[in-house]
């Protein structure tokens, strides 16, 4: 199936403030990585680590100037294009998540003085937010967007067919049909809810709803290898990767909270320790699912997701209508 792309070929350009961070967070580091190596002694009384003179220690903190400046370099180099040199950025912040831990660590085994601590603020904390932001930013523009063109329900279900061959409007047309729309086949969640509906496999047959299991995958194959460990064959899979399906049934593109907020850093450990794991991103790793009963080119019954963490009741979507 395909439809007109009328998306733009260019890059995403990165925002002003993300440039202004990184070439502020070059400057501090490159002044205070100077400063530590000029005057180390100093640096560490103020800190509150008193040291002989002639003990190592001057030359370890003027090494970890050194190093601190150096990272300055980069934060500038990446200020240049934050998106494209998203790397440094990442090396940046997860220097900067665990150095507080390391301090954490050696601070309670009495080995650091606890004074140090205020460093952490300017030097580490002040800058995962925007670190972050810039992350999510580059993540989010290196996904494949899907074509800008609208596109009816009616027109989706006319041009998909499954892995049978079957187009989904000659399924709906026959019955009103439980169509579940996935994330992308290395998710989690992904992967937790083909469990999901392998265990309520016959509860949705006894219901004489047919299912039909929609993924962002070039080809069915991966979904269905998964499905096959569940003994979830006796489906109809279709392969949607330029997500005309979850465009035309409307399901957006998640935002940083409903993709990796609280709730579902959670329950993904959970899922993960039931052996749901993880695999190879395979389309755009911000779509969000959803589950329809479609009837036709109608939807009658509609679960779109509130977070990638959410777990529908199937059983309960596929039960007749009134």
């Amino acid at each position: 199936m395909t439809t007109p792309n009328t998306l733009s070929d260019q890059p995403a350009a990165p925002q002003p403030w993300m440039r202004h961070w990184l070439i502020a967070a070059g400057a501090y580091n490159l002044l205070w990585g100077a400063v530590t190596i000029a005057a180390p002694i100093w640096t560490l009384r103020t800190l509150g680590v008193t040291t002989p003179d002639t003990s190592v220690w001057p030359q370890l903190w003027a090494c970890v100037g050194m190093i601190v400046g150096v990272y300055g370099i980069g934060y500038l180099i990446a200020a240049r294009d934050p998106l494209r040199h998203w790397p440094i950025v990442l090396v940046g912040l997860l220097g900067k998540i665990f150095g507080p831990i390391g301090f954490i660590d050696a601070a309670f085994a009495g080995q650091l003085p606890w004074r140090m601590g205020f460093t952490l603020l300017t030097n580490d904390l002040l800058w995962w937010i925007p670190f972050t932001m810039i992350l999510w930013a580059a993540a989010h523009a290196a996904q494949p967007k899907p074509p800008t063109a609208p596109i009816s329900l009616a027109d989706a279900l006319r041009q998909t067919t499954t892995h049978t061959g079957q187009t989904l409007a000659s399924i709906t047309h026959a019955a009103p049909t439980l169509v579940v729309l996935l994330r992308h086949a290395g998710c989690t969640f992904c992967r937790e809810a083909i469990a999901d509906l392998a265990r309520e496999r016959e509860k949705i047959r006894g219901a004489g709803m047919p299912l039909v299991v929609v993924g962002m995958s070039a080809d069915s194959d991966s979904l269905r290898a998964i499905a096959d460990k569940h003994h979830l064959r006796d489906v109809e899979w279709v392969a949607d990767p330029d997500r005309f399906l979850y465009r035309a049934l409307e399901l957006r593109r998640g935002n940083f909270l409903q993709l990796f907020g609280p709730i579902v850093w959670i329950r993904g450990m959970l899922a993960g320790l039931k052996g749901h794991g993880i695999g190879k991103l395979e389309g755009d790793g911000f779509q969000m699912p959803g589950a329809f009963v479609i009837d036709h080119d109608l939807v009658l019954r509609a679960y779109r997701h509130r977070t990638a963490a959410d777990r529908p009741d199937y059983v309960e979507l596929a039960c007749p209508l009134n």
